[in-house]
């Protein structure tokens, strides 16, 4: 009953906090974006690597390398639904109806892989794994978004170096 409970609570969790996180996305796409925006939450998020500290959340590094390359994986659909674009001298992140799909597919396979995984692990080393699977995800989406925002920041400073010129 109180493993059952427990399930219970942590997909509540999790589906508040995948609201959560479509519900930020889709107001931050009204707003335009910048660097800073786009590199702060994974240096934001990296700090949770203090919680290795405790020896509760400690995993073997071959747990960890696979949780990493896992959310590596599933960052790709993250990065193909996340696109920009340019109006006025602004970029902003073009909402996009397919992100919030991938988003609630990565919460139904973060949940059944929780299920599995909590008969292996303990919960701290559960919490552990799905942090670093997490900024598995996050990293290589944020990276590629960087790289997309100094690409068309570049491209509009070279048209404007253009106009100028002539």
């Amino acid at each position: 009953m109180l493993s059952q409970t427990r399930s219970i609570l942590v997909l509540s969790i999790a589906t508040c906090m995948a609201l959560l996180v479509i519900w930020v996305r889709l107001r931050s796409a009204k707003k335009p974006t910048s660097s800073f925006k786009l590199i702060m939450p994974s240096i934001a998020m990296s700090t949770g690597f203090i919680m290795f500290a405790n020896p509760l959340m400690r995993v073997p590094w071959l747990y960890g390398l696979e949780a990493f390359i896992v959310g590596t994986i599933l960052s790709y659909p993250l990065m193909v639904t996340s696109h920009m674009y340019t109006s006025g001298n602004s970029v902003y992140l073009k909402r996009s109806k397919g992100f919030i799909l991938v988003m609630l597919v990565l919460l139904a396979l973060r949940t059944a892989l929780h299920g599995i995984i909590d008969q292996y692990l303990t919960v701290a080393q559960t919490s552990a794994i799905f942090f670093i699977l997490a900024f598995g995800m996050l990293l290589p989406w944020r990276i590629a978004m960087y790289y997309e925002y100094r690409k068309i920041t570049k491209e509009k400073s070279l048209s404007i170096r253009r106009k100028t010129a002539m």
